[in-house]
């Protein structure tokens, strides 16, 4: 049996401050600074904090959703009411770039960075125009096989997959090559105002208290989350996930509560400063950005960023 003396050695690391990369999980040793035993384990989303943002420069909401990049390279594409203008985050400010061809809300995104992505559908009225951006200009794709609106993307430019989207409820789903769309197996229930992330093959979406998980062929139903609500933002993976905000199933109130998935359940963990919904989102489970919002007081320019450690430590003496 492996024993720390034979995986380790026969000393204990010594170490003036605590370490923060994901790298010394598990690592045993003395803090000299604090004169404490501790140990390194995972670091998890539920002890992360939202703070303020960098302010857009143009008020909106319902800009597109999915993977819009990360938390320092992140894209706002269209938004209500009705607008063609796009903005491009990187990780202290918004800056515009070049506008959308036509002019949309609710659009899904399949996006790694704000130089490279793609859009579908949305409202203008509801379409199933494709474009794609390549860091400095729009360029019309062929279209989906189903118009839609209110509906989320996951992927990248060339390998995406959106889902979901109204009018009706739609459980559609389809996936992009970066020239073509194709239709594949439908959500298990349809959606409109869903929220999801993550890759062509490996993805989720999140709706009311629904949570569905893509694996490249079908669609299979997850535990629900503690607190239903509708047109919320997630990021993350199938086995890590962020969804915040939204707007509860009546209709009546936007929500700020933030709930986190490990893969196999879903934990509340720390509420937005503000309550939003109709807002996206970009990044990580651990770095994450929620930003463009209608908190019934109008479009606004507000952005919230999510931080959480790599990793957690603890005194040995902890239980």
């Amino acid at each position: 049996m492996a024993t720390y003396k034979s995986t380790k050695g026969l000393s204990v690391e010594v170490l003036a401050a605590d370490p923060t990369t994901d790298d010394t999980v598990g690592l045993l040793y003395l803090n000299t600074t604090d004169n404490e035993f501790k140990y390194v384990i995972p670091g998890g989303i539920a002890v992360g904090t939202w703070a303020a943002g960098g302010a857009m420069n143009t008020a909106r909401y319902a800009s597109g959703k999915g993977t819009t990049g990360t938390q320092t390279a992140a894209i706002a594409s269209g938004g209500d009411p009705n607008r063609a203008i796009v903005e491009q985050y990187n990780g202290s400010s918004w800056t515009e770039v070049a506008d959308i061809n036509t002019a949309r809300s609710r659009s899904a995104s399949c996006a790694t960075s704000y130089t490279a992505l793609v859009i579908a559908g949305g409202s203008a009225p509801v379409t199933a125009n494709t474009e794609s951006f390549d860091g400095s200009s729009w360029t019309e794709l062929n279209n989906l096989n189903t118009a839609r609106t209110a509906f989320t993307g996951a992927g990248t430019q060339t390998a995406g997959l959106v889902f979901g989207g109204s009018p009706g409820g739609k459980n559609e789903t389809e996936t992009w090559n970066g020239t073509s769309w194709t239709e594949v197996a439908n959500l298990n229930e349809g959606a409109s105002g869903i929220s999801g992330a993550g890759t062509q093959t490996a993805a989720f979406m999140v709706f009311g208290a629904q949570h569905e998980q893509w694996d490249g062929t079908n669609w299979t139903e997850l535990a629900e989350l503690n607190t239903a609500r509708n047109v919320l933002a997630s990021v993350g993976t199938t086995t890590s996930v962020l969804s915040f905000g939204g707007e509860n199933p009546g209709g009546s109130a936007a929500l700020a509560n933030t709930e986190s998935w490990n893969g196999s359940s879903w934990t509340e963990v720390a509420d937005l400063a503000t309550a939003v919904y109709f807002h996206s989102g970009a990044g990580t489970s651990s770095l994450a950005l929620s930003f463009t919002s209608d908190p019934r007081t109008g479009a606004t320019t507000q952005t919230e960023e999510w931080t959480a450690p790599d990793v957690v430590i603890k005194v040995v003496s902890d239980s």
